[in-house]
């Protein structure tokens, strides 16, 4: 299972507002599969000024060896597992 947080942002909601989901590694297309395999392999990659990326997503897996993490810029991120994602507030 994926774990998805969507983080930054123009601040609508304040710290109130948190957007995030999950998704089966598994009913990921192929080409989804290897978009998110090679995310981990590449690590965390810091969000370009000027690429229209306004939101970060931090990324979950579960290893046999724990949790493994990454955070991308949007335009990385597999429009299924950005979809995944619901806002809620807390």
């Amino acid at each position: 299972m994926l774990h998805i947080e969507r983080i930054g942002g123009p601040g609508f909601g304040g710290p109130h507002l948190k957007g995030r989901g999950r998704h089966a590694f598994h009913a990921l297309s192929p080409a989804d599969q290897a978009t998110v395999t090679a995310l981990f392999d590449n690590g965390d990659v810091p969000a370009d000024r000027g690429t229209g990326d306004i939101f970060q997503y931090r990324i979950t897996r579960e290893e046999a060896s724990g949790p493994q993490t990454v955070q991308v810029p949007e335009r990385m991120v597999p429009a299924a597992l950005i979809a995944s994602v619901q806002d809620t507030i807390e």
